[in-house]
């Protein structure tokens, strides 16, 4: 079974080169992603399909595929958006940081519960 970012990628390589100029630039859009960090034009303006998608699970880690399922949708390449239906999205509005930290409070958490060192 493929990753999601083989998926991914597939899915970039689908699109032609005017849609994948439109989707970098949907990816600097701020007001677009409801929420999510704009990528800079700097970081993306000779990315290729790879670099785009390394970028991508940077700055979005476990949400890339939900912010890639959105401009895919502002595009209007719904098709496309059928890539990821397989995929489980991770919880909305955490990136690995929190969800990191979130993990290492639990661990504390239960370890000063059973006398254990904090």
């Amino acid at each position: 079974m493929a990753t999601p970012k083989q998926i991914l990628l597939m899915t970039l390589e689908d699109l032609g080169a005017e849609d994948f100029k439109k989707f970098k630039w949907f990816l600097q859009q701020k007001e677009v992603l409801e929420g999510f960090p704009s990528i800079p034009r700097t970081r993306l303006e000779n990315a290729d399909r790879m670099d785009t998608v390394d970028l991508m699970v940077q700055t979005y880690c476990i949400n890339t595929i939900k912010v890639t399922r959105m401009v895919l949708v502002k595009m209007n390449q719904n098709d496309l958006v059928e890539n990821f239906t397989d995929i489980i999205s991770v919880p909305t509005g955490k990136l690995w940081r929190d969800l990191k930290w979130d993990v290492t409070e639990i661990l504390r958490s239960d370890q000063s519960k059973e006398g254990g060192l904090v």
